[in-house]
């Protein structure tokens, strides 16, 4: 079987102008991403008008959401917003959706909205997909003239079988390990039990669903300084020797993690890769090596 192609993903958070925003979606076409991606919370940008404005500004990379909150969407909204942005990108576009995470509590108590239990949150994006692929599979206005992929992100059981039975790219972020881990090799085994449980969840779909991994740091030998903050956010106890053992911490030479990619495809079916703004130049150097 021909191996998967790789895809590299990249998110910005925020941009001063037009302009700025424009020219950090060139740069990411540039260094051979794939996917640009905005989030979805307040005190941010809207992620619809910045997702058209970049694609204005490019001619290759697909722009897409990383990821919204299904929370705060209902079906017939959210198809609406997402037919547009698909037909103003020419169909470039790629529709993330999460079923919203602990720490948007605040944001449901500024929009005045009760914030619902996890398990509730997960149904309920469940259902936002059904709905909102049946309206798609209907007579839908605005039309929609291209196929809009969809990612769905997170980390739980409950959230994955949702994703494996839904989703065309399943993004894992973050891998569960224990306090103990002090080695590559464990990061490693937990990857693999991950994507172990979404090829089990998706059974017969299994081969048509893309896995991804969130990268939660790049250190790339000779490029800049690390960036933990993402890595810190999904694991704050633990050192930052225990960081690097992440499977999400990429870490040595770029031809080093380049053959870490390969492997993590290979082997645990892994070979989509996203990343934040902040790690955006360190991966384009293992991009290099794998195009």
């Amino acid at each position: 079987m021909t191996p998967r192609p790789f895809r590299f993903s990249v998110g910005f958070g925020g941009a001063d102008s037009r302009t700025e925003w424009q020219k950090k979606a060139q740069q990411a076409e540039s260094l051979g991403y794939d996917v640009i991606t905005v989030p979805d919370h307040l005190g941010m940008i809207s992620p619809f008008p910045a997702l058209i404005t970049m694609a204005e500004a490019t001619n290759r990379v697909h722009v897409g959401t990383m990821v919204l909150d299904g929370a705060f969407y209902r079906s017939a909204w959210l198809a609406r917003d997402v037919a547009s942005v698909a037909q103003l990108t020419d169909g470039r576009f790629e529709l993330g959706l999460g079923a919203g995470p602990d720490f948007a509590k605040p944001e449901f108590e500024a929009l005045g909205l009760p914030f619902p239990s996890a398990r509730r949150r997960i149904e309920h994006l469940r259902e936002l997909i059904i709905e909102t692929k049946a309206l798609f599979a209907g007579d839908h206005q605005p039309p929609v003239h291209h196929r809009i992929p969809l990612l769905v992100a997170g980390s739980g059981d409950r959230l994955l079988r949702v994703a494996a039975a839904h989703a065309d790219t399943i993004s894992l972020a973050g891998i569960p390990v224990g306090a103990d881990i002090d080695s590559d090799e464990i990061g490693d085994a937990a990857l693999a039990r991950r994507s172990q449980f979404v090829r089990d969840a998706s059974g017969t779909r299994c081969a048509e669903i893309e896995l991804g991994l969130t990268v939660q740091a790049v250190e790339v030998e000779g490029h800049d300084a690390v960036d933990l903050t993402l890595a810190r956010m999904f694991q704050p106890t633990f050192s930052d020797a225990q960081l690097r053992h992440l499977p999400g911490f990429l870490h040595g030479s770029a031809h080093g993690i380049a053959d870490t990619l390969r492997r993590y495809r290979d082997e645990y079916s892994v070979s989509h890769f996203s990343v934040n703004e902040t790690q955006m130049t360190a991966l384009a150097k293992v991009i290099e090596e794998l195009r």
